[in-house]
């Protein structure tokens, strides 16, 4: 049996547990039970859910379903969660039981860590900056001993490797690897060359420029490797070029469909040729194309650093090169191009891949380890920092990029080194129209009325508050405050009963904005440029839909973008860090593209949320609305954009409570099979900003070490 939980959290003198819990037979039934102290069943509210995402990963089959629970407890010193299995006959054949201590009952969820304290401690004595290189390196790294067993249940066999090279193609492109060599050591210049040698897709050459001429054993080396394998082509430079000029050297050798770029003392998996030319098969059109990567050690052993990136995210890729390797490209795009530009070395290929995306159709990801990058001393793979020129020189690129496309924006330095912000330049200040659905709360109410009006810097908005049965008199007295106090400030009533999506869309009815602001009525700003920095994605002719940075009272994230079929439904990224931390890549603090993000701080375009007909109140009143609109906006091609930069406090569920009844467990259950059989094809294909390496029970981008038999293999080709 394989159980998770969800969440744990404390409110009202109840706890709330979520999960899920699957047999490996099919056939086995689980219940659940609670337990106090003395191990005495405790009465409970308990329903279970259908989770089609563990249905998927489990067995491979949507129709078993009921696999997920949603448990309301009175709050207790000591509490057991037991999980019983039974077999088909009705016999216990197996029980597991989840202890719940005082030391988890403190209103934290037991199942994550909590870290601002020990943060603090270390800061208090190490200092912030070693705490901030503590975090770096921390963050940036998945589990080794993870990631061990990773690489060895996905490393191809050898007669899986006999079959691929035995494996005709309909189209077989030639590819032309290409090498800058400058003081290469022999020893790495072997290892890269039989990296190509050895793989599986047969049609290559591999054209070498030598940039060190006076290297004499260099020049020794590559003769004797030329003399073995006649699809070795070696220019010798009369002297150093740089990366560029070398790089370009050796692009003037090509005579392939493709560019493939390889560095000369790293290593390519032998079925990364192989993996690209399979997907261009299926799609002719494609011309771009890229992969997971590691690290490994300077004797090419041992494997560590993975980098799992998600598709395409061009938003991310404006912030940092994370594409990088293994990147291959059709020559005609490079020719167009012009190659490689002098005055960009240490960011050469961030500048060239910035171009190449400019002038190309389609670029794709293969999410696969394909390329291993070598870790030594002077390597950028080992550390960043040895290379500062590189940071200015992928600054500049990135502006480059920009001003080529017409678009007014100032690249910056970002929060970690490699890593960039940009500024947006608004070349007017269009009507946002902010829409609040609120009943009662006055103080959470006046808490984000106030933030706005008293940090926001943006001089164009207009605050619509769309009650919906408020019974206290206090709120209203409040609404007649306000509306005297400020001349953009209004009130619209809704008369149903609650329903997120349908309070929503009738308020919009009443918003003159060009930009709509959903707002949640418990949130507060934090950004005083809150109103600028989602406009200057929004306003962009390709995006729909920009959400925003959420925080936790207590300093933790409550919402860093949405991953669409993990945790059920969907989770929300990073969830429960804190707010110091990077995540994984430094995805929690850099702008970037998502699947969905939460309507508790959404910005949309007017035309596009009438375009779409607004949230669907119909199918999901309550949950899930934000995520399938967001869906619906990327099925129209616009883009979903998550800015970490727009910051708030967010105290989730304060106002609306959790689903803590039958009727609203039902509701609930309900909108999760109407989610699925709406995005049941998305859902399979996986969330594209996601890489399907990572583990599906949550959010974090941590790496999935299921056993090769528990795992869905309908993955991303």
């Amino acid at each position: 049996m394989r159980y998770h939980l969800d969440e744990f959290s404390i409110a009202d003198n109840k706890v709330l547990i979520r999960g899920w819990a699957a047999s490996e037979c099919k056939q086995d039934r689980i219940d659940y039970a609670i337990l106090d102290k003395q191990k005495k069943n405790v009465e409970v509210k308990m329903s279970k859910i259908h989770r089609p995402d563990v249905a998927l990963e489990m067995y491979d089959d949507l129709s078993f379903n009921k696999l997920g629970f949603y448990i309301i407890a009175p709050l207790m010193d000591c509490m057991y969660l037991v999980f019983t299995v039974k077999n088909e006959n009705g016999e216990v054949t197996q029980k597991n039981a989840v202890h719940f201590g005082k030391w988890n009952m403190r209103g934290r969820s037991a199942l994550e860590k909590t870290p601002i304290l020990e943060s603090y401690r270390y800061i208090r004595r190490n200092g912030f900056a070693k705490y901030m290189t503590k975090s770096f390196k921390k963050v940036f790294k998945t589990d080794q001993n993870n990631y061990v067993r990773w690489f060895a249940l996905h490393k191809l066999s050898e007669e899986e490797l006999a079959k691929q090279a035995e494996t005709r193609f309909s189209h077989r492109p030639l590819i032309s690897i290409a090498v800058p060599l400058y003081h290469t050591p022999i020893k790495y210049l072997d290892a890269m060359i039989e990296s190509v040698t050895a793989q599986t897709y047969k049609n290559w050459e591999l054209c070498l420029a030598n940039g060190s001429p006076e290297d004499e054993k260099l020049k020794s080396a590559l003769a004797a490797h030329q003399a073995r394998d006649k699809r070795i082509r070696v220019t010798e430079l009369e002297e150093n070029l740089g990366i560029a000029g070398n790089t370009n050297a050796a692009l003037a050798l090509a005579k392939g469909e493709f560019i493939a770029l390889l560095d000369h003392d790293d290593m390519l998996a032998p079925n990364a040729l192989f993996e690209y030319v399979k997907v261009l098969n299926e799609h002719p059109d494609y011309d771009m194309f890229y992969s997971d990567e590691d690290k490994v050690d300077e004797g090419g052993k041992k494997h560590f650093d993975p980098n799992f990136k998600p598709d395409y995210n061009p938003d991310l890729f404006m912030t940092n090169n994370y594409i990088c390797h293994f990147f291959m490209v059709k020559k005609d795009i490079v020719d167009k191009i012009g190659g490689f530009r002098p005055g960009y070395d240490g960011a050469q290929d961030y500048d060239f891949i910035l171009r190449c995306i400019e002038n190309g159709n389609h670029i794709h990801h293969v999410p696969q380890i394909l390329y291993y990058w070598r870790s030594h001393r002077n390597s950028t793979a080992r550390d960043f920092s040895s290379k500062e020129y590189a940071y200015d020189a992928g600054r500049r690129a990135l502006q480059d990029h920009f001003d080529r496309l017409g678009m007014n924006i100032t690249t910056h330095y970002g929060p970690q080194f490699g890593w960039y912000s940009n500024e947006y330049h608004l070349a007017t200040h269009p009507l946002v129209s902010v829409m609040i659905p609120n009943k009662d709360h006055v103080p959470d109410l006046k808490r984000c009325l106030d933030s706005i009006y008293e940090r926001v810097t943006y001089d164009n908005f207009e605050i619509i508050v769309i009650e919906n049965n408020s019974t206290e008199p206090e709120t209203f007295a409040y609404y007649e405050e306000m509306v005297e106090a400020h001349d953009n400030f209004r009130v619209v009533y809704y008369e149903g009963g609650f329903n997120y999506a349908a309070i929503n869309n009738f308020g919009f009815e009443s918003a003159l904005g060009d930009y709509v602001l959903l707002l949640n009525n418990d949130v507060e700003v934090i950004s005083d440029n809150l109103f600028e920095h989602m406009l200057g994605f929004c306003m962009r002719e390709d995006v729909g839909v920009v959400g925003a940075k959420l925080y936790y009272d207590d300093e933790t994230i409550q919402h860093a973008g949405v991953v669409v079929g993990v945790n059920g439904v969907a989770a929300h990224a990073f969830a429960g860090m804190s707010r110091v931390e990077l995540g994984y890549m430094a995805r929690a603090v850099v702008c970037q593209n998502y699947s969905a993000v939460t309507a508790a701080c959404m910005m949309v375009k007017s035309s596009v949320y009438r375009e779409l007909g607004g949230l669907d109140g119909e199918n999901f009143a309550v949950a899930f609305n934000d995520i399938d609109f967001c869906l619906r906006v990327g099925e129209k091609g616009y883009r979903v954009v998550f800015d970490a930069e727009a910051e708030l406090y967010h105290s989730e569920s304060k106002s609306r409570g959790y689903e803590d009844t039958p009727e609203k467990m039902e509701r609930f259950s309900k909108e999760i099979d109407c989610f699925f059989a709406r995005w049941k094809p998305f859902v399979e294909q996986g969330d594209p900003c996601y890489n399907p390496n990572f583990s599906k029970d949550n959010a974090r981008f941590e790496l999935d070490t299921i056993p090769v038999k528990f795992m869905n293999f309908k993955k991303r080709s």
